[in-house]
């Protein structure tokens, strides 16, 4: 039976008298894929930076893996599973496609960068992120839905728990998007929380759907539950649906 991964109680965060976050409860279980959607301002952004510690929170507590994290930098969260990417990819348009895959499968483990272990393992992860044949191309030639593929292959190298995605289809063709939705699900041991504005990735990816509305939890459930919510509805999806359409 799967457990909980992480909770988070009460968690709130606050920008001067603005509440970005408002005594936020969430409950992930361990495997599944939880969207978090819901209008812009709601909190979605914010709710990420504060479980990955780029944000300390202003009260509340987040537990990740039997751990009280609340306090944790980002660095120890990382090295402890607790992974994200960002809306923008984090990448360097000087280096190689092949040095970034280095970095990456470098953090925290200096001593490797030249073992038998660290090449097998590049080139495996070169392979499975489409990029074998290109690995001396710098990332500045790469196409948008390449530098989002990279960013993250890129993540994943550093074997997350928990990986969270903020807007990772944003900018992507359909069939980049197709592809990425497809590479999300074959992931094995790997929760995911992603925060995503296209609501047919979101009904097509989530086994759960945290809606956030004012910093706070307008509802939480399986996405068919979801979309028939009259409140859901009248704040963001009527209008989302729409501007889709």
């Amino acid at each position: 039976m799967k457990g909980r991964l992480l909770q988070t109680s009460r968690l709130t965060q606050r920008f001067g008298a603005f509440r970005a976050l408002d005594g936020v409860d969430l409950d992930l279980i361990d495997g599944e894929i939880r969207a978090v959607i819901g209008p812009n301002g709601a909190g979605k952004t914010t709710l990420v930076n504060a479980l990955s510690g780029m944000l300390r929170p202003s009260s509340g507590t987040i537990d990740f893996n039997g751990h009280n994290v609340t306090r944790w930098p980002m660095a120890r969260r990382a090295r402890a599973g607790l992974v994200r990417t960002f809306q923008t990819s984090e990448l360097f348009p000087a280096l190689s496609v092949a040095a970034h895959v280095e970095l990456a499968l470098g953090q925290g483990r200096p001593t490797l960068r030249r073992s038998r272990w660290f090449e097998d393992r590049a080139e495996r992860a070169l392979q499975s992120a489409g990029f074998a044949d290109r690995r001396t191309e710098m990332v500045r030639s790469l196409a948008h839905g390449e530098r989002r593929r990279l960013a993250l292959e890129m993540a994943l190298m550093t074997g997350p728990i928990l990986l969270m995605l903020d807007e990772p289809m944003a900018g992507l063709t359909a069939d980049e998007a197709q592809a990425f939705i497809e590479r999300l699900r074959s992931l094995e041991g790997v929760t995911l929380l992603i925060v995503e504005h296209d609501m047919d990735v979101v009904f097509q990816l989530a086994d759960r759907i945290t809606v956030l509305h004012r910093g706070q939890v307008l509802a939480e459930g399986e996405p068919s539950e979801i979309e028939r919510n009259a409140d859901v509805q009248a704040v963001y999806l009527g209008s989302e649906r729409h501007a889709q359409a």
